[in-house]
């Protein structure tokens, strides 16, 4: 029953109004809502050790419950989200994550239904700001990226390359402080928990936070010339890291973007690691956009005899085996209602690549349909062997209708 009522959620679009809005002499208050519904089909390669499933057809629904509340110096940020995912996408392997999966307490997360469902606390959080000071406290979104595809410097739940859809970046645990001490320079001011995996909780990470482990990040930005320059300093899992990030424009058409840093692990038998993405962005239209992304990690491998998925962790920047890459990227708006995005990820080490496609169609003004297409190009894998990186992602198909109200 329940794959028949989201079969049919993916054909009839609902149709929404606004929720509830209030305004006040010296605030506001605003509920809003999102309800989304996914059918996915999918071919994993056929290797049982790696995938239990070669074929995947499977569907999810989910819905978000947002509150914002405005008042002088103050504001108070609530998502809550609930989510049903069936039992083939729960069990198709390493390709889908969930929410669920971000590091971050377990004390606001709560499974039923024999496990298909979830309810959480994606955001909660408190915000004060008075002239040039900001400050906000408690499970927030954390965006450090400069580049788009691949983004070194975005430390906690990053998005990978492929994903298109990122109005709302998971939250994470945290303190931030925001002092803009001229009109064009800025210092943030980063605390980060930490928690240890749990098998035994509704998320896979304990309630309690490791406190000796929290990780700590400061970031300078300035505007010179065109260009906006930040340095970083960060401790991050007991390991010290200083990085870098830039975005401007070139001759007056060229946008280039550019993050990176190096690390040096608390453990003493481990080289230091130096991860780099450089991109450059061009708009031949107003319709349209180009990115070429370069990226290099050094703790990448060349060699795919030496793949290790353990390795792997998607709540970092860790999403990646190889040493070099390569995104080339663009979207064109076909008219105004329809939007198309596509991405080639190419792995120079084993020669796979990834082909993405994406494209958002408006239904109403506050209704969407977004299908997307996963194509891998490599060798597959064998008794689970990594014979190529992308080789071991599935074939896929996802259709799914936004609504918001």
């Amino acid at each position: 029953m329940m794959r028949f009522l989201l079969g049919l959620a993916l054909l009839l679009p609902l149709s929404v109004q606004a929720f509830y809005q209030a305004q006040y002499d010296e605030g506001s208050l605003e509920i809003r809502g999102l309800v989304e519904t996914l059918g996915l089909a999918a071919n994993n390669p056929n290797d049982e050790l790696l995938y239990p499933d070669d074929k995947i057809l499977g569907a999810a629904l989910s819905g978000r419950l947002m509150l914002d509340i405005d008042w002088p110096h103050w504001q108070f940020e609530a998502h809550a989200v609930q989510g049903y995912q069936s039992d083939e996408l729960q069990l198709s392997g390493r390709g889908y994550r969930s929410i669920r999966d971000v590091e971050r307490s377990d004390v606001f997360t709560t499974r039923f239904a024999s496990d298909d469902a979830t309810l959480l606390l994606d955001r909660f959080n408190l915000q004060y700001g008075k002239g040039p000071l900001n400050l906000k406290i408690g499970r927030q979104p954390v965006n450090l990226a400069s580049t788009f595809y691949f983004t070194p410097n975005d430390f906690f739940a990053p998005f990978a390359a492929q994903t298109f859809y990122r109005t709302y970046k998971p939250g994470v645990d945290a303190a931030r402080v925001d002092w803009q001490w001229s009109a064009l320079s800025q210092l943030t001011l980063l605390a980060v928990l930490d928690y240890h995996a749990d098998a035994n909780t509704d998320t896979g990470w304990k309630k309690s936070p490791d406190w000796g482990n929290t990780a700590f990040l400061a970031r300078a930005s300035t505007l010179v010339g065109n260009n906006q320059w930040g340095l970083l300093a960060a401790e991050i899992d007991n390991d010290q890291i200083i990085g870098f990030d830039l975005q401007g424009e070139v001759f007056g058409w060229l946008g280039i973007r550019a993050e990176g840093h190096m690390r040096f692990f608390d453990e003493a038998d481990r080289e230091r690691d130096s991860k780099l993405s450089l991109s450059f962005e061009y708009r031949p239209s107003s319709r349209s956009s180009l990115r070429l992304e370069q990226f290099y990690q050094r703790s990448g491998f060349t060699d795919e005899e030496d793949y290790d998925l353990d390795l792997l962790d998607l709540n970092t920047s860790q999403f990646y085996l190889a040493r070099y890459y390569t995104a080339l990227g663009g979207s064109y708006e076909v008219t105004p209602l329809l939007n198309t995005n596509a991405v080639l990820l190419y792995n120079h080490n084993d020669n796979s690549s990834l082909i993405a496609l994406y494209a958002t169609y408006s239904l109403s003004d506050e209704s969407e349909l977004a299908v997307g297409i996963n194509l891998p190009v490599g060798d597959l894998p064998e008794r689970g062997e990594l014979e190529s990186e992308f080789g071991t992602y599935p074939k896929s198909l996802t259709v799914e209708i936004r609504s918001y109200f």
